[in-house]
């Protein structure tokens, strides 16, 4: 009896002190817009638009080419060859879905609500009983799209095949389904698709990667709105597996499958794949704790950032491999930056603040948002740009075969992402610890947010990006002691960027303001942020004003193309000239130019524009080629 005691000792023992994966969270928890009313008249409108406008264009579009009948097809409900020539033409459906349920939450719309089940449940006829879902995959796989893979089964040429991607954006559009309208129709039928990633890889099992990534961030999001840990793990397993030449041969760089992904630390290959790629590293960095994660992706954002990022926050310089360049590599003319790839910046500088506070990360969001992203929207909300070139001689057809924006394209992911991201923003606004409560973009809204124990209303109105004039009012239930940390913007702060690559010419001497209540408040802005610490009542106001000048800015020496050329910026706005507006060939300024600002209630909805003395007219980088073909320039000559 005494050794069966000894021995239930021995055990227990061993089982409390051996080493185990303990899971952590984000130190700093976002704000998700459920919680938010937007009424901004920047963001609301554009989300309107992708609503009530360019998701249906986009369906139109996804009709034509096939994408519904392709699980049609697969389903055996229809009969008929695969459609479309990329391997990844599911995901536009999904990615439709996922901004429709975005959007939904904004500005609730039954008719939208009853087509996205509609089409939640042609997708589950696509899908296979043991939950594998890539349609032309299942159609034939004797035949795959044009001019992409070889033929074969399943999971046979990861590197192109795009079956974890098309399981990747399956998850992210599930999760994001779920958390908008509380549905398990759509998350269903990721977790079954799941279900299978877990038999079928992992260690000991199927030792091949995603050729591109983004399964593991959507992953993450399902082991978050599930707790099925074995997602989580697998996610980790994709990414501890790279690099690992032992197991299976590598892809390359091109893949960001040269090194292990703890020893990168330069960012190359196709952009897209790897700002993904890290995002689902820093993600794994927070929940696990790892320090080699975390070690790995500073030093590949402050390579990003330091030497291969354009002054739109735009990431990837050239056409061929849609990849990185060289360091300081980063042409205008030829400029690639991709709408994917600066969409895939913000997601990922997003989680670099919330695990840890640092307000560079939110610079650099500001700036992809308002200068890499919403350009490759029109106005209008139905033409795209797929790069985002920086310059226009109105001739190269930068554009997949176009000079100007496109309905279209093949490949559809730009589109597409743009409908999937552009509704998620309101998510960027806020976020929280146990007793702060962070302001972190300026829009017009209205939100509930715990801080701690107390539910704190908020409400802000603010004419951001066009004024640096906001107020805030809080609401606590009751009155709450918190500290509130309100982001003062980097170009505010004389800051272009964080780093070396861009600064203005000169400081300016500016000051912002703070009221509270109506009272001057003495505070200096620290690490980025103005933070008050006070026990908050009712009613309590805060005005805000970041005042706003024209300044110039220059490049690192290195980036060579730049040389003796200026850029020209209004807030967070980067400005550039375009041909409809200044047909005067010498668009030349000088260090003294005097541009004045004026908001044009006719130019577009109404926008600043910027004239100089010289009669050069500048309009916000994100409008431009919406009057048709013609010359741009973001970096103008010094004369």
């Amino acid at each position: 009896m005494k050794a069966i005691i000894y021995l239930f000792v021995f055990i227990v023992f061993i089982s409390c002190s051996s080493p185990k994966s303990e899971l952590h969270a984000y130190p700093i928890e976002g704000v998700n817009l459920n919680q938010i009313e937007l009424t901004d008249q920047f963001w609301l409108p554009k989300i309107k638009t992708i609503q009530h406008k360019t998701i249906a264009f986009a369906l139109e579009k996804c009709e034509q080419e096939g994408r519904m009948e392709n699980f049609l097809i697969a389903g055996g409900i229809m009969e008929g060859q695969v459609r479309g020539v990329m391997p990844f033409d599911d995901t536009d459906l999904y990615k439709i879905i996922e901004g429709a349920a975005y959007s939904l939450i904004m500005s609730p719309d039954t008719v939208l609500e009853s087509l996205v089940d509609s089409l939640i449940s042609i997708i589950a006829i696509g899908q296979e009983a043991d939950g594998y879902l890539t349609t032309y995959k299942t159609i034939d796989p004797t035949n795959g799209p044009a001019h992409w893979c070889p033929a074969g089964d399943r999971w046979e040429d990861l590197a192109c095949s795009h079956e974890l991607y098309n399981s990747g954006h399956l998850f992210e559009a599930a999760t994001a389904h779920y958390t908008a309208t509380g549905k398990t129709n759509f998350l269903d039928i990721a977790v079954k698709n799941a279900d299978l990633l877990v038999d079928v890889f992992g260690p000991g099992k199927n030792p091949e990667m995603p050729g591109h990534q983004i399964v593991e961030t959507g992953l993450i999001k399902l082991y978050k709105a599930t707790q099925k840990e074995e997602y989580l793990a697998l996610a980790k397993h994709f990414l501890d597996a790279r690099g690992d030449s032992t197991i299976r041969p590598l892809f390359g760089p091109y893949n960001q499958d040269h090194l292990p992904v703890v020893e990168q630390d330069e960012v190359v290959g196709h952009a897209v794949r790897g700002v993904y790629m890290y995002a689902g590293m820093t993600d794994v960095a927070a929940l696990y704790n790892d320090a080699d994660y975390l070690n790995a992706v500073n030093k590949l954002w402050e390579n990003m950032v330091n030497k291969k990022m354009y002054i739109t926050g735009g990431i990837g310089a050239l056409h061929e491999g849609e990849a990185f360049g060289e360091n300081y590599e980063l042409p205008n003319l030829t400029a690639y930056s991709e709408t994917c790839a600066a969409i895939g910046s913000v997601y990922w500088n997003h989680r670099l603040f919330l695990l840890t506070g640092d307000v560079k990360y939110l610079d650099i969001i500001e700036r992809t948002l308002y200068n890499g992203v919403i350009p490759g929207i029109s106005l209008e909300g139905t033409e795209f740009f797929y790069p985002n070139a920086l310059e226009s001689d109105g001739k190269y057809d930068f554009n997949k075969g176009h000079c100007t924006r496109s309905e279209w394209f093949d490949c559809s992911c730009c589109p597409t992402n743009l409908i999937r991201f552009i509704p998620s923003i309101p998510n960027l606004i806020y976020a929280t610890t146990a007793n702060e409560l962070y302001v972190n973009l300026y829009a017009s809204n209205s939100a509930e947010i715990e801080v701690g124990s107390s539910l704190v209303g908020i409400t802000q109105q603010s004419n951001y990006p066009w004024s640096g004039e906001t107020s805030i009012e809080l609401n606590p239930i009751s009155s709450s002691e918190f500290t509130l940390k309100l982001r003062v913007p980097g170009w505010m702060r004389n800051e272009t960027v964080p780093g070396d690559l861009y600064h203005y010419t000169s400081e300016s001497t500016l000051q912002s303001t703070l009221l509270l209540n109506g009272e001057k408040v003495a505070v200096e802005a620290i690490d980025g942020f103005y933070s008050i610490s006070r026990t908050w009542e009712k009613g309590d106001r805060l005005e805000i004003n970041f005042p706003m000048e024209v300044k110039q800015v220059v490049s690192n020496e290195k980036v060579t193309n730049n040389l003796n050329h200026v850029a020209i910026e209004y807030g967070p706005l980067v400005y550039c000239a375009e041909e409809a507006d200044n047909k005067n060939e010498n668009w030349a300024v000088n260090t003294e130019s005097n541009f004045k600002a004026t908001y044009d209630t006719s130019f577009f909805d109404g926008m600043n524009v910027l004239k100089s003395e010289s009669e050069l007219t500048l309009i916000p980088y994100f409008a431009w080629s919406n009057r048709g073909v013609g010359k741009m320039k973001v970096w103008l000559p010094l004369e």
